[in-house]
């Protein structure tokens, strides 16, 4: 296999590049002059001269043009297209161009993104991060160590740190601003020479007989493009255009979040998240750089009050103030006098795929859950792991409809990681946010103290005399709990979520992979009956 290692333009002759040239299992060759427009001539001699050695040939060329834009060139289509390259695309991208395969992203703005979502990597994301291979995108960015995370309820505080005595120093969860973070996967990715990054709006995608071949886009300067490959990934987010043809969209936005950067202050419990559990829901805080702490106020509904005319700013202050800690009350008001306020709609969406060849649905496209525990980047990851390990095998994805039948395994596989964290999420928000019914307010207080789901509540309501109406009450709670706990489960699937091996997509996928899957942990053993 011919790799063509790195392309670069001399700044007196843009019209001349090196071009670094290594077959596979041989040390580079030496650098090799050659004009940009004899570029595609000369990949050619040499395909021409291994042609009969090899049967597949990976060879591209990407340099830089003399207006300083990224140019590519390749012998062959790519094997994947992505589409957007936020955190799962970027991420995607830069693991499927370390094994081998050559990618096409198309992103609709490859600025640095403004968003207040994805600032949370979990410990398990880390350490995913660390599987990657992208550990280091979130060095030189200001990152924030968070090492648990510390609720408040009523004046009253309780810390709970994240278990992480048997890992190396390095892994914890990590905070950030979410643009800083997303730029260093994309420039890792585009790093590649297999990797190409492109701006543009993908409008649709391209089908023939149901089979997906490619997608249409629109390039900045609003030409309309096609670009064809055996396998399309689509990565485009939370407000997904193409998303309906690939599965079955259930979306519902419990509540909004109000975002707030609080300047130069101190949280009470430092590298920790911190929870209020207000009234009428939770407030969120945790550090996104050395200097500044994000706070999201959790609005129910969809239905804000306006900040154009002072609505909000009227609500914040009079509602929510009195209830953040009080070391953060003047940097609280001060953000909100700067004016900086800013909304997103919390959308939570099962996954239920529409399995299409040619086709594959990722990241907030295809799975959200409520943003209060920051577990959405940790998922998007750990799909990424995921299938990477199922496409390894497969050195050529020509094959769309037994490809398309054989990642079938990956919607189960994923399951047990993404539906802890799914149902962890919407659990949690709902019970703690305030209610006037007595048994979701013990609920919430049950979950405070203990975080369980129930028990501890029931048995203080029993103990040391139970009465009819604590009775009465503790099964109200029991109701609550499992009204709570039990629709979460069904939407995430309760046969994909505790009996993943009665599918028999579980064992298309590679035995090394379900094993590996057991000792984690992650999926349960195969019953002795199958």
């Amino acid at each position: 296999m011919l790799l063509l290692q790195r392309a670069s333009v001399f700044p007196s002759d843009p019209t001349t590049a090196i071009i670094k040239v290594e077959k596979s299992h041989h040390p580079p060759q030496n650098q090799i002059p050659v004009g940009t427009n004899a570029a595609v001539k000369f990949i050619s001699n040499c395909i021409s001269l291994e042609s009969n050695r090899e049967s597949k040939l990976s060879v591209s060329l990407k340099w830089t043009s003399a207006s300083g834009d990224t140019e590519f060139s390749s012998a062959f289509p790519p094997d994947v297209i992505i589409v957007g390259a936020g955190v799962a695309g970027s991420a995607l991208a830069h693991t499927l161009g370390k094994d081998g395969r050559h990618v096409h992203v198309i992103e609709r703005d490859l600025t640095e993104p403004d968003r207040i979502i994805g600032e949370l990597l979990q410990p398990g994301g880390y350490l995913k991060l660390i599987e990657l291979g992208l550990e280091d995108c979130v060095e030189q960015i200001d990152a924030q160590r968070v090492l648990g995370y510390a609720l408040f309820k009523d004046g009253k505080n309780t810390i709970l740190s994240y278990p992480l005595e048997k890992f190396p120093a390095n892994v914890a969860g990590r905070s950030f601003y979410n643009g800083r973070f997303i730029q260093k996967m994309r420039e890792k990715a585009a790093e590649l020479l297999n990797v190409r990054m492109e701006q543009g709006n993908v409008t649709s995608l391209l089908e023939e007989n149901g089979t997906v071949k490619g997608v249409q886009y629109r390039t900045k300067d609003g030409v309309e493009h096609k670009a064809y490959a055996p396998l399309t990934i689509v990565c485009d987010g939370c407000f997904s255009n193409l998303r309906q043809s690939l599965c079955q969209p259930k979306i519902e936005v419990p509540s909004c979040f109000v975002g707030l950067i609080l300047e130069n202050c101190q949280l009470p419990f430092a590298n920790h998240g911190h929870v209020i559990l207000a009234d009428p829901s939770p407030i969120l805080l945790y550090p996104i750089s050395s200097t500044e702490v994000r706070c999201f106020v959790d609005l129910p509904g969809q239905k804000l009050p306006s900040i154009r005319n002072g609505e909000m700013s009227k609500y914040l202050k009079n509602i929510v103030a009195p209830q953040i800690p009080p070391e953060l009350h003047d940097p609280f008001i001060y953000a909100i006098d700067r004016g900086n306020i800013r909304t997103m709609p919390n959308r939570s969406m099962p996954a239920y795929p529409l399995p299409t060849p040619g086709a594959l649905l990722m990241g907030d496209a295809f799975n959200m859950r409520h943003p209060l525990t920051g577990g959405g980047v940790t998922v998007a990851l750990s799909d990424i792991v995921l299938l990477r390990d199922l496409l390894r095998p497969f050195h050529n994805l020509n094959d769309a409809a037994l490809l398309c039948k054989y990642l079938e395994s990956f919607y189960i596989l994923r399951k047990p990681v993404a539906s802890t964290i799914n149902t962890l999420a919407g659990a949690l928000y709902k019970v703690f946010s305030a209610s006037p019914d007595q048994a979701r307010k013990q609920l919430r207080q049950a979950c405070f103290d203990y975080l369980s789901l129930g028990v501890y509540g029931v048995g203080c309501l029993l103990f040391p005399f139970p009465s009819f109406e604590r009775i009465w009450i503790a099964a109200k709670l029991i109701w609550c709990a499992s009204g709570i706990i039990f629709p979460i489960i069904k939407a995430e699937g309760v046969r994909q979520m505790f009996f993943a091996a009665t599918f028999l997509a579980y064992y298309r996928a590679p035995l090394g992979r379900r094993s590996l899957l057991r000792r984690r942990g992650e999926i349960s053993p195969q019953p002795k009956w199958l």
